[in-house]
């Protein structure tokens, strides 16, 4: 059974909010004493955090569905439900997450790091917290929001100050077991080792790690064998060193040409970007060469015949035996030099800053956008705030269904639908994917001038007439006072005539 697993996938759900509760207060003498039902919960979110107990991921991938506990429903009498604990899950220093599709989420390096992987929902609200001066015993209450699920991929990148790399059966593991109280297995076979080694190694009063990476074959930056695997631990080393073996008895290798493979490989392979450690190439790492197995007179002569033309390369060569412990103590001195070397020229990591970024005042927090889906077309609104709405409305009663109308329409929403084109009918979409909520929209009658006849977005009783001026009143006036003179005129002038006059 595998007991090192540095890549898993992760399935988070966080808890579901508690619903609101609908109750009544009754009483004595007062029957009916108003709303009092309670707030449901949050539910718990699930966070990775990195603990420096833990050196694997072998947990997760035994048990890779996590659910986190969710909040209790809201009661009478105004009590609240409990809230859901976050689950917390500790993970190695070094771990990488990222989505399913390859990016990068979070890279968890230091104790105490942590990230949000499936954030818990809200709980909804009971009808104590809906009431208000025109609503006051709201027959409903608002359901709680479901928790997030999200799927990740898990990748453990060795975090240790130097890297043992090479062929198969070069040795490696032998050195780390040498070098420090680790006791890797070691057999003569190649592909001994199929999970990277840590070993921690004092040289007077320097401490640090080695790791024992799995031999690399030609190839493995392009995904043979399982070079890739391997070389993700490498990135985040400060220094490499090659250990050649001088012993080996397979044609067509010798140290030299062991080292160019393995260089190559190193130089082909990029790492991902906006990994710390991963940006820095391999090949302007601080390295080293280790010609092993000098025990064996053949390989001792071997590694004198080479160690001039490693010499000339720049490289600094060290002739040693992990059976024999011949050279091993020059050599973790010298490793002591470049990781304190390496540890000068990292650059000082910054203390976290905390950023406000206060919201615009104009900013709505969502937005309405026209979409075309074949041969019809429909408005999309994405935010916060209409989702979660949408999310926390009962639409099997209607008083609910008001409510949401109402907070939509005092967000914004049938505003930005006019502006956007929309009409009586139009097919709106809140949210995105199988969550989504499909209806067609019915603008809210606030005036009655929509049932006039006329272009949408006009008024014809503002159109037709405007408000008079005080002169145009005293023009409207005299016209008015001259007519009715006009006409007493005209009576008084018949009456004269005898017009009016009765012969009887």
């Amino acid at each position: 059974m595998a007991t090192f697993v540095d890549r898993v996938v992760l399935h988070a759900t966080g808890g579901d909010g508690g619903h609101g509760c609908v109750s009544i207060r009754r009483e004595k003498f007062k029957p009916l004493a108003g709303p009092d039902g309670g707030n449901g919960g949050h539910g718990g979110s699930i966070i990775l955090e990195v603990d420096p107990q833990v050196t694997t991921l072998l947990e997760y991938h035994h048990s890779p569905h996590k659910h986190a506990p969710s909040g209790g429903q809201g009661m009478g009498n105004y009590r609240q439900g409990f809230t859901g604990e976050d689950l917390v899950l500790g993970v190695p220093d070094g771990t990488v997450v990222k989505s399913p599709s390859g990016e990068v989420l979070a890279d968890l390096v230091g104790t105490g790091a942590r990230y949000v992987v499936a954030a818990g929902g809200h709980g909804g609200l009971g009808n104590s917290a809906i009431a208000s001066p025109k609503r006051k015993a709201p027959g409903f209450a608002l359901l709680g929001e479901p928790g997030d699920t999200q799927d990740v991929v898990l990748e453990l990148k060795t975090i240790a100050d130097v890297a043992l790399i090479g062929y198969p059966s070069a040795g490696k593991s032998s050195l780390v077991a040498a070098m420090s109280a680790a006791r890797p297995k070691i057999a003569d076979y190649p592909f001994t080792t199929l999970v990277p080694n840590l070993g921690v190694v004092q040289a007077g009063s320097s401490r640090y790690t080695v790791a024992d990476v799995p031999g690399l074959i030609p190839g493995a930056s392009e995904g043979k064998g399982l070079g890739l695997e391997f070389l993700r631990h490498i990135e985040r080393c400060a220094v490499l060193v090659h250990v050649l073996d001088c012993a080996t008895l397979e044609p067509g290798r010798d140290p030299l040409s062991d080292l160019d493979v393995i260089e190559h490989e190193l130089a082909a392979y990029g790492g991902d970007i906006g990994i710390e450690g991963g940006r820095v190439p391999l090949m302007e790492r601080l390295r080293m060469v280790v010609l092993n197995k000098i025990d064996v007179p053949e390989a001792r002569e071997l590694a004198d015949l080479v160690k001039p033309d490693l010499g000339a390369r720049g490289l600094q060569v060290f002739e040693i035996s992990a059976v024999s412990h011949e050279g091993l103590r020059p050599l973790t001195f010298a490793l002591a030099d470049l990781v304190e070397q390496a540890r000068r020229e990292a650059p000082q990591p910054e203390p976290t800053r905390v950023v406000l970024r206060p919201r615009a005042v104009d900013e709505s927090g969502f937005t309405v956008t026209k979409r075309t889906d074949g041969p019809h077309d429909y408005f999309q609104i994405r935010g916060v705030k209409p989702e979660r709405w949408v999310r926390q409305t009962d639409f099997t009663n209607d008083e609910a269904v008001g409510y949401l109308a109402d907070r939509l329409a005092r967000l914004g929403v049938e505003e930005k639908l006019f502006a956007a084109g929309a009409v009586a009918g139009a097919e709106v979409v809140i949210g995105d994917g199988p969550k989504a909520v499909v209806f067609d929209w019915e603008p809210t009658l606030l005036t009655g001038s929509e049932l006039l006849a006329g272009p949408r977005g006009t008024d014809l009783r503002i159109e037709e007439r405007s408000r008079p001026t005080r002169g145009e009143k005293r023009v409207e006036y005299k016209e008015r006072m001259d007519a009715k003179a006009e006409a007493r005129a005209e009576l008084w002038t018949e009456r004269e005539a005898g017009v009016w006059t009765d012969e009887s």
